[in-house]
């Protein structure tokens, strides 16, 4: 039996990959801190380890422990990240600094797993052909330009650039499912009857749904390849519209108003909304990085290598996502 760590292990993506190494039979060391919700932890052949990513002399101390008395870790999916902060510098604590003291940690304690497996996200790239609308290929410079994008390419970077390190970037475009809960407030949104968009010329959306993610992380893990990165989709183009339809069909909700917004009224709001929110110690989800996410028409990205490299087949478009996971709000007293 493999051991197996997955720090984040107690949010919306980290739970799903936990139930999915827990199903392929793997012995699953979930990272989370002491005050973290186990809600979605739950199975008792789940172990729990806190480590100290803010703290590189404690978190090796912890390592070397760790090594002493159960050998280290096959895997490692470093899962955790900040997507939501209210100072732009803890994108980079979080993000970067926590992700290049768990690698030189697992390195110093002499505990280097097999794969080491870097959740990213398409964010990484920025804008790109809004022209064409042609996806964005593998071998795109990414040139991000979000605080969030800015420090998931620096620990990107940072791997990239070690030596005898097995690493595997992986790149999700937006992940939806049950227990998420950005998405979740548009379907919300939706049945309250109104549809709200952003910008005159209509957004190209991309989608993985995180069963389909979760499945991803182990056909890496599974895989002979290291030092690859990968965008992660269903493969197929979305419009808004067709989100918006979709979540009709299965609240199900008649009527919808549908309401676009242009791009400077949601930059003035945005901007706003993260200068209150600062002014509290808190974070907002209109701030400036969100601005530039919804600004963005083109969110495809090419998939082949995806396909070609690990053999991913999606199981789950938007319509069969939404329509679980609908099921699973309403199951949960959600919606």
């Amino acid at each position: 039996m493999s051991k197996i760590l997955i720090t984040g292990a107690s949010g919306f993506i980290g739970s799903f990959i936990v139930e999915e190494a827990l199903r392929r039979g793997h012995e699953v060391w979930a990272g989370i801190r002491s005050t973290s919700s186990r809600e979605y932890l739950q199975d008792s052949r789940i172990k729990f380890i806190d480590l100290n990513f803010g703290n590189r002399e404690k978190l090796i101390g912890q390592l070397h422990d760790f090594r002493k008395e159960f050998g280290g870790w096959d895997y490692v999916v470093h899962n955790m990240g900040a997507t939501k902060v209210a100072k732009p510098v803890d994108f980079d604590r979080v993000n970067f600094n926590f992700t290049q003291n768990l690698v030189e940690g697992l390195r110093m304690a002499g505990i280097q797993p097999k794969k080491f497996i870097y959740m990213s996200s398409l964010s990484v790239c920025g804008p790109f052909d809004e022209v064409t609308m042609h996806p964005i290929q593998p071998d795109y410079l990414p040139q991000p330009n979000t605080a969030y994008g800015l420090s998931k390419r620096k620990a990107e970077q940072y791997l990239e650039n070690l030596k005898e390190f097995p690493y595997v970037i992986l790149r999700p475009t937006g992940v939806y499912g049950p227990r998420e809960k950005d998405y979740f407030l548009m379907i919300k949104t939706i049945k309250a009857g109104f549809d709200f968009g952003m910008g005159r010329v209509p957004q190209l959306l991309s989608f993985i749904y995180v069963k389909d993610l979760a499945r991803v992380v182990f056909l890496a893990i599974e895989s002979p390849v290291t030092g690859r990165s990968y965008f992660i989709s269903d493969g197929k183009s979305y419009l808004a519209k067709d989100f918006r339809e979709l979540v009709q069909r299965y609240l199900p909700k008649k009527r919808v108003i549908a309401v676009t917004l242009p791009l400077h009224i949601v930059k003035v709001v945005s901007l706003c909304a993260q200068k209150w929110a600062s002014l509290f110690g808190k974070v907002s989800t209109l701030n400036a990085d969100k601005y530039k996410i919804m600004k963005q028409r083109n969110w495809l990205c090419d998939i082949s290598s995806l396909q070609s490299e690990l053999g991913f087949m999606p199981e789950y478009d938007l319509s069969k996502g939404l329509e679980e996971s609908i099921q699973w709000y309403k199951q949960q007293h959600w919606l």
